[in-house]
């Protein structure tokens, strides 16, 4: 793989996510801000989040101090050389790092020593498929530790919720997942919950369900109307913006499934803050700009 354009679009792909919230984010908050009343809590806190994504936009500035947890996933041709392409989004990681497009937040777990880079032991976070294609298509997810830190998995059944192995015990997995965060991990949110699967896998596939637009619905119609349930579900829960009240809990809940165990039966939930940091770009052989993805 030559160097050509690769380094730069992929900077440019990074600097996109860090400052620029996605459009249908942007509008799942104006349409959440028309729900609430405008002497709320509620209200003022939606009205400054759009503000403030407003205010990075302009100012090409980062839209958290969290820059989060950087995971790229990759669609390449087979036979693609993924080594190249690491490399050149290892160094594309450190430009962004210095230019303050990402704040300096990978951390040795050992010593407690910072990378000055953010380039260290799983980081960033690599998930590459080969696919029948010509063009290299690159999304990127930036999850703040704010959120990782509420979300939860379980193993059904869990009688302390009433939960069997249904999909009435799925509800009840998120909708206790998310009367247990109370606003932590900046709510609103959204949700990706994955049914099934191993402990490893659970998680996996929940994060990879951020990539979905927000308006869209589950592909398993029975998975599809649990996604509606939840949504209606949790505006009477009454948690609202920053946990401070209101019909706002959620912009967005994301379910699928996968093939499990007789012994076990997992629901894994992840929790993406309203920084919804989610971006993508389609790139020719060359590194070049196809296309901009979201």
């Amino acid at each position: 793989m030559r160097n050509g354009h690769w380094e730069k679009n992929l900077f440019e792909l990074i600097r996109r996510t860090s400052v620029d919230l996605p459009s249908d984010v942007e509008a799942g908050i104006k349409r959440a801000l028309k729900k609430e009343r405008k002497d709320s809590h509620a209200y003022w806190v939606l009205e400054t989040i759009l503000e403030n994504a407003a205010i990075s936009r302009r100012n090409d500035t980062p839209l958290c101090q969290d820059t989060g947890t950087l995971t790229f996933y990759f669609g390449v041709p087979v036979g693609f050389d993924t080594n190249a392409i690491v490399a050149h989004t290892r160094a594309a990681v450190a430009k962004a790092t210095r230019q303050g497009y990402l704040r300096q937040n990978t951390i040795d777990s050992v010593s407690g020593a910072s990378y000055d880079t953010n380039i260290g032991s799983a980081s960033p976070v690599f998930v590459f498929q080969q696919q029948a294609r010509k063009k290299v298509e690159v999304r990127l997810i930036m999850k703040g530790g704010g959120s990782e830190n509420v979300g939860l998995q379980y193993s059904l059944p869990d009688f302390s919720i009433n939960a069997n192995r249904d999909l009435e015990g799925v509800r009840r997995c998120i909708l206790d997942a998310v009367w247990r965060a109370q606003g932590n991990g900046c709510a609103p949110g959204v949700v990706g919950v994955c049914v099934g699967g191993d402990r490893a896998t659970g998680y996996k596939q929940s994060k990879e369900l951020f990539l979905r637009r927000l308006p869209d619905r589950s592909r398993v119609k029975a998975l599809a109307r649990l996604e509606e349930r939840i949504m209606k579900d949790v505006e009477k829960l009454g948690i609202g913006p920053m946990g401070l009240g209101g019909r706002t809990t959620l912009l967005g809940v994301k379910i699928d499934a996968l093939s499990r165990l007789p012994a076990s039966f997992f629901v894994t939930v992840s929790y993406m803050c309203w920084a919804f940091r989610r971006r993508g770009v389609l790139l020719g052989s060359e590194g070049g700009v196809h296309r901009w993805l979201y």
